[in-house]
Parts: structure tokens; sequence; C-alpha cells
């Protein structure tokens, strides 16, 4: 979809001006999310999927604003991050396997792909971005029961190294075409597999009391650190931060009183 987008550019506002008359179609993708951003990282186009997952009635609600300021805190400040370094570098972020908002704002996993937009002088004049829903497997491909047990088996290891030469031997696959299937019928390579299932799990854990360096062992990380890196770069905060959020939602839910989260 990006490769869509008119080239050369002049400036933003032109480019804005063209894609609102495609905007009906953008509104119409409910599992995409759609925006372009200025240099400042503010929303200037978003397309109805990303208004409504925000909690907005209407588009214009997001413009001019950043991501850290319309998405909560543990979503927001990951995807600024994201944000400032592809403005910066001026170069692409290509399926970044992350958590999203889905209906009802309920988190789920997407792929966001984001890309840098120049003027023909060179000028990184702002940027656009997709993160498009995981969906459900592909189960009417003929590979999918092979493939599915790959699925069950990463589900079932996650907690110590899998190699691709595990995989490979239980579906009787080359690399090359474990890695093809899974894309097809999962999205996501392998190791973006295994990447989900320890997040998922450690999601969990940190809701308990679990020391957070059990955690880390226990779903397959070398040590803390290692773990505090990954869990950072998927989540946008760190495994200590995500757990007091946890506790904190927990309190509101079983107060008395009523408790208002800004």
């Amino acid at each position: 979809m990006l490769d869509l987008l008119p080239r050369p550019l002049t400036d933003l506002a032109t480019l804005v001006q063209q894609l609102e008359a495609i905007a009906p179609l953008l509104d119409a993708m409910s599992g995409v999310v759609f925006f372009i951003k200025d240099p400042q990282a503010r929303y200037v186009l978003v397309n109805q999927t990303l208004a409504s997952r925000c909690g907005c009635r209407d588009k214009s609600e997001l413009l001019g604003r950043t991501a850290e300021e319309v998405f909560p805190a543990r979503f927001g400040a990951r995807y600024s991050a994201q944000d400032r370094q592809v403005l910066e570098s001026g170069d692409q972020l290509q399926e970044q396997l992350e958590p999203h908002l889905y209906p009802g704002r309920l988190p789920g996993w997407c792929l966001t792909h984001k890309l840098a937009l120049r003027a023909d002088d060179g000028r990184v004049i702002g940027m656009a971005g997709v993160s498009c829903d995981l969906q459900a497997p592909l189960d009417s491909h003929p590979a999918y029961q092979k493939l599915a047990a790959v699925d069950d088996y990463i589900r079932q290891h996650y907690g110590r190294p899998i190699s691709l030469a595990e995989l490979t031997a239980l579906t009787g696959l080359s690399v090359a075409q474990l890695e093809r299937l899974c894309k097809r019928i999962f999205q996501l390579t392998p190791r973006q597999m295994i990447h989900r299932a320890r997040l998922n799990a450690a999601s969990q854990l940190l809701q308990g009391d679990m020391p957070i360096t059990e955690i880390a062992l226990h779903c397959g990380y070398t040590d803390h650190s290692a773990f505090s890196r990954q869990f950072r770069q998927l989540t946008g905060l760190s495994p200590s931060d995500y757990r007091l959020a946890c506790r904190e939602r927990a309190a509101c839910y079983l107060s008395p009183q009523p408790r208002f989260l800004g």
C-alpha cells in the first residue's frame, strides 16, 4: 500500500489533499490502520479504523496530535519512538511485530510498516504508515496441518531455544518452504511466532508475583536484561513498568470509588 503513494512529492499538504479522494477506501479497511504524519509526528491524515480504536467518533479528533497523546502509555511511547526513528533517519520500518488496539480497545498483534516521505529535494516532509491486524490462520491451505503443528510446538516449547532445524524436521519442509508457508498461513515468520509466544506468556506472568528474572528464564530468555530489551522493544514498557500498570489497572477495577485514569 505504501508503494502506491504518489511520487515525486512537493509538499505534505498536497499529498494529503490527493489522498482525501480515496479516503472512503481507506476507511473501509477495518483490519488496517492507515495514517500520514508531519515532521513532528503529528497526524495529518488517518483512516476511520485508527480513529475508532482510539475512541474517537470523528477522524478530525486525531489531527494535530501525536501517538503519545491518543494511545495508552504502553502503546503510545513505543509508536512515537518508532516515528522519531523513521523521521530522523529517513529509513523504512518493515514488518514490525507489535501489540496494537483491536476493536473495543482490546490488545492484539499486528505487523507495522512505516515509510519516510521525501520532497523532490530529498527533505523528509513526513511519514506514512500502516498496521495490519494478524488475522486468523488460513486453515483452508493444504499445508495448514503441518504449520499448525509448528505453532503448537512453539507454544509448548517457547521456554527454551527453538531452532529452525527442529521445525523443519517436524514438518519435512526446507527452511525456505517453512518461512514462506508460515508467512502465508500465519502472516508471521517462525522467529516472529516464537517472539509472540514468549511475549504472550510473559505478559500473563507479569500480572502475578513471579520475580521478573524467573519470568525471563521461564519464557526462554538467557537473562533479565535480554528479556527486558525484547519486552520493551515490542511493548514500549519495561517488564517492571508493565507489571505496575497491570496492578494499577486492577486496583482501579477493585476500588469501591470510581477512578479516572488520564
